[in-house]
């Protein structure tokens, strides 16, 4: 019934917070084992969560973990998606750039932190899909935490002003921004936490 109202009762990662900003935090994060896939959201029907079956089911969500072992791994807060690389329809060329209009398809990276007891990715239990298994080294991001759904337009929004208020207080942004949702769908809109995560220097 806490998921109903916001608790979130999983592991969380670790960070540091390095300094408050008008609204915003600069956090450390430090190295970690993600379960991560990209994919284009139209092998799932179109849905941009789609990926998050097969993660899922290989730290077993669904029953029988999808990994060698099998071990069942625990769920842990956020999900983590990026959107903005494209694909060319023509070949299988990646870029690093936003957007998806010019015949080409945008693709979506969704992941979790897998919990803290695995330091590196031998230490995983290997997947038996290849894709989902990535090692994340330290990051330091500015972060705004939100409540509510994580609507595109919210979402941009949140975006603007983070990446404002950063550059504004003289913070160099490496990287496209990233969307941290910390609970599960059926969780009430306002008791929602989500996060926008813009990587810094």
């Amino acid at each position: 019934m806490g998921m109903v109202f916001g608790k979130i009762s999983v592991e969380t990662p670790k960070y540091t917070v390095v300094k408050s900003g008008d609204g915003y935090e600069i956090r450390e994060y430090p190295p970690s084992v993600a379960a991560e896939i990209t994919y284009d959201p139209s092998e799932f029907k179109d849905n941009r969560d789609g990926g998050f079956t097969v993660l899922a089911k290989y730290i077993g969500v669904f029953g029988k973990p999808e990994n060698q072992k099998p071990e069942k791994i625990a769920m842990t807060a956020p999900v983590i998606t990026k959107e903005g690389e494209k694909i060319a329809m023509t070949a299988p060329v990646v870029t690093k750039e936003g957007g998806g209009g010019g015949g080409e398809k945008k693709t979506v990276t969704m992941q979790f932190l897998l919990p803290e007891m695995y330091k590196k990715a031998e230490d995983a239990p290997r997947p038996t899909d290849e894709r989902v298994i990535k090692e994340e080294g330290g990051r330091k991001y500015g972060v705004v935490t939100f409540g509510g759904t994580a609507a595109e337009g919210v979402v941009r929004e949140k975006v603007k002003k983070l990446t404002s208020d950063l550059e504004r207080d003289g913070f160099k942004i490496t990287g496209e921004f990233v969307l941290a949702r910390y609970n599960p769908p059926w969780t009430l809109p306002p008791f929602k936490t989500n996060e926008v995560m813009i990587p810094v220097e």
